[in-house]
């Protein structure tokens, strides 16, 4: 049974109800498997039915994740993808590829994809976490946990972030984002994060700068309102 456009609506309809939380949601599904795809046309014997579906059902353990944070999504959702396809008359081996490669396309180091499928699924998925829009669906996430753009140093300074032991964007840009432009595995998915890579260093500089200026000329202003009138008392 391959992914023809009626098991391609069967796998999409299966997505769209296991996809919650808004930094990963179906269009982030969406982009992943565009990105897959546009580095597929720069390989050769692809096996498209496998990384279309491993494309498309790559998230869907993000709930059980969600709802305990001891769980990994990928291997949940290795399983689940396994156990809807064979239930829904796919091959044992061909669902067995699926789980595979969604399994291995979150960065573990002792689960590494060695398929190609797999490859291409997490330089795709990788993509969508780099550039501006990598960027945005931080920010996203960051208001859906609560957490603040930034923190301020002891002695009141705007963090860069580096270093910070508690989570902020500028924390989480350079614990993670900053670094994410090597080790893709394909040279199609390399090339396009070097293209992204200069657009989210400006917007993180840009956004630095803004709010770090802001504190430091606003405070001298502030020193200045609340000056004592000469000779006189508050």
């Amino acid at each position: 049974m391959s992914v023809d456009r009626e098991a391609y609506s069967l796998l999409e309809d299966y997505m769209l109800r296991c996809m919650g939380d808004s930094a990963h949601d179906k269009e982030h599904i969406y982009r992943v498997l565009y990105n897959g795809l546009e580095i597929g046309e720069s390989e050769q014997e692809v096996d498209y039915d496998v990384l279309i579906a491993a494309c498309l059902l790559h998230d869907i353990g993000r709930k059980e994740q969600f709802d305990n944070p001891a769980l990994c999504h990928a291997m949940v959702g290795g399983d689940k993808a396994f156990e809807f396809l064979v239930g829904h008359g796919f091959d044992a081996e061909y669902a067995e590829k699926v789980r595979q490669c969604i399994q291995t396309h979150r960065y573990r180091k002792d689960r590494e994809p060695h398929t190609l499928e797999g490859k291409i699924l997490f330089d795709a998925d990788k993509l969508d976490a780099s550039g501006t829009v990598g960027i945005a669906r931080t920010l996203m996430y960051k208001g859906i946990v609560s957490e603040p753009l930034y923190s301020m140093t002891p002695d009141g300074k705007v963090s860069t972030g580096e270093g910070d032991k508690e989570p902020s964007f500028f924390q989480e840009y350079k614990y993670k984002l900053e670094g994410l432009y090597s080790d893709f595995y394909t040279r199609r998915g390399a090339q396009i994060a070097r293209k992204r890579q200069r657009a989210a260093a400006e917007f993180y500089e840009s956004l630095y700068q803004e709010v770090s200026s802001s504190y430091e000329r606003g405070r001298g202003q502030l020193d200045k309102v609340l000056q004592p009138a000469a000779g006189g008392e508050h």
